[in-house]
This record gives structure tokens, C-alpha cells and sequence, in this order.
């Protein structure tokens, strides 16, 4: 289990790594570590493998949303049963339960301001189960799952003295 935990850590911080350079650090065969990697990946430990991408420079802007959403508990299942229909839009990039004034905290990507705020109004309000929403559009992203977007030299000011 431990070289398990090591294996998604060493993945976490670089998915690029080759089978060959984590076998070397974690002290297996390259055959085991494939064999791990497998297990990881059936068991569904490891979701997937993603590059963290700042867009805005390849020129293709996106509308990032919060969306916090207040549900009506369905008896049995809770929240689950509204959760899970929620994420099965693909406009949905992330869905978490959360504690606090609402349950659910919906991030939502489209191309368009107009395209996600239809969703919302359209498709996600009059879900059954949800009781209301409340809509927080993203302006500039800072750090995104760890990684600054911008190098920290280039995005200090420089100091105004009167």
C-alpha cells in the first residue's frame, strides 16, 4: 500500500513520468510498476491523466463558473441521487458536497458567458431537487491545482510612492 501511495504522489506532482523512471524511484521493476500503475487505474485510484493548461495564451478564452447549489435532501439517498444527475452534464467539470449554506459546489465550463448562464437557468435550476443557485463567473485565474498561471516576477507592481 505504501508504494501504492508513493506511485500516485510521484504521479500528482508529474504524470510524465515514464514507467521506467518511477520503477527507479520506487525501488520496483519496470514490469511491477506497470502491474501497480493497472491496479491503480481498475480500482479507479487514478481517474486519469491531464495536462494543466493556461488557455487564454493558445488564444481560446473559456467562461469558468462556481455554481453553489442548495438541494432538498431525497429520502434514502441524501444528496447523491440530484449530485450524480448534475454531473452527468458535460458542461460539468467538477462537483463536490460541501458544508456550509449551500450542498454542492458546481464548477462549470462553456465558450460563452450566455451558454453557461443558459444552463444554469435552463437546464440546472429546474432540476428537481434543486432548491436555488447562486452564480459566480471566474475573472482571472491565479494558481490552478497547484501551478501559478503567471511567473510571480511578471505579475507584481511595482511600488507607487508619492
Amino acid at each position: 500500500m505504501e508504494k501504492a501511495k508513493e506511485l500516485v504522489r510521484l504521479l500528482n506532482q508529474n504524470a510524465r513520468y515514464s514507467v521506467e523512471e518511477l520503477a527507479a524511484m520506487l525501488n520496483l521493476s519496470p514490469q511491477e510498476t506497470r502491474e501497480l500503475l493497472g491496479d491503480l487505474e481498475r480500482r479507479r485510484v487514478i481517474l486519469g491523466y491531464r495536462a494543466l493548461v493556461d488557455w487564454r495564451k493558445l488564444g481560446e478564452e473559456k467562461v469558468t463558473a462556481f455554481i453553489e447549489v442548495k438541494v432538498a435532501p431525497q429520502r434514502e439517498v441524501g444528496f447523491d441521487a440530484v449530485a450524480k444527475r448534475i454531473a452527468r452534464f458535460p458542461e460539468v467539470k467538477n462537483i463536490r458536497l460541501v458544508s456550509g449554506a449551500y450542498d454542492l459546489a458546481v464548477e462549470v465550463e462553456g465558450q460563452r458567458l450566455e451558454e453557461v448562464a443558459s444552463f444554469v437557468a435552463t437546464r440546472l435550476a429546474p432540476m428537481e431537487g434543486v432548491v436555488s443557485t447562486t452564480t459566480h463567473f471566474m475573472l482571472k485565474p491565479y494558481k490552478i491545482e497547484g501551478e501559478l498561471v503567471e511567473d510571480v516576477e511578471e505579475t507584481q507592481r511595482l511600488v507607487v510612492s508619492p
